[in-house]
């Protein structure tokens, strides 16, 4: 399934690779040309060594002295990221955080795009969001199969994420972005990448009051 490379690169790396990968196309409508690792390691809090052995892993190729050739180097994120390539994603689940993630603009950055959404309830099925149908979810094996869709968003309940889960790996799809909280049980071979805002929102205010309680005391 898809690019057989990005499994090979470190998870750590792999999550910086992105956010490299945006910083850098600002740079380039900046009007910048050539970078080295030391100007990207400063603006992203690293060190340079780091840098390098992340895009080393890319294949792209840096020049003593004056660095990486900035359009190279992002075409070489790019292929690493599979952004080279029109990505079609269907998302289930059309309620305040599903409609979000269909107004969302940026996705087309990185070649990435959501084809349709699919719900039960009758108040969303037939309407559009941001140019996307809503289609009834009974159609998504169908839909799945005939385009080949591969990858799957769950914005569901918890109570429903499990079923609609099943639903995605029986019609095609191998690779699922899940928002629901709660763990999927799912075959090995089903990529699974879960995205809990209470949990993230939960590190965020611990790691604040951390420092605040910290600054109080000293």
């Amino acid at each position: 399934m898809g690019d057989k490379r990005i499994p090979q690169i470190p998870l750590p790396t792999l999550k910086r690779l992105p956010v490299y990968y945006q910083y850098l196309t600002r740079q380039a409508r900046k009007g910048v040309t050539d970078i080295s690792c030391a100007s990207i390691a400063k603006a992203m809090g690293l060190v340079a060594v780091q840098v390098r052995k992340d895009l080393q892993l890319t294949g792209a190729v840096g020049r003593p002295k004056t660095g990486y050739r900035l359009k190279e180097l992002l075409e070489a994120l790019e292929r690493t990221l599979g952004y080279d390539n029109k990505t079609e994603m269907f998302l289930v689940g059309v309620g305040s955080l599903g409609k979000a993630l269909l107004h969302y603009r940026r996705f087309g950055d990185y070649n990435i795009g959501i084809a349709a959404a699919f719900d039960v309830s009758e108040d969303v099925i037939g309407t559009e969001i941001d140019g996307k149908p809503v289609l009834p979810f009974r159609k998504f094996p169908s839909l799945c199969r005939r385009l080949h869709v591969k990858f799957g968003i769950i914005c569901v309940p918890a109570e429903a994420a499990q079923e609609v889960a099943n639903i995605m790996v029986s019609s095609g799809i191998e690779a699922i972005w899940n928002f629901a909280p709660i763990t999927l049980e799912l075959p090995d071979m089903v990529i699974v990448h879960n995205e809990n805002l209470t949990a993230s929102l939960s590190i965020l205010l611990k790691k604040y009051k951390t420092q605040h309680t910290g600054s109080e005391r000293e």
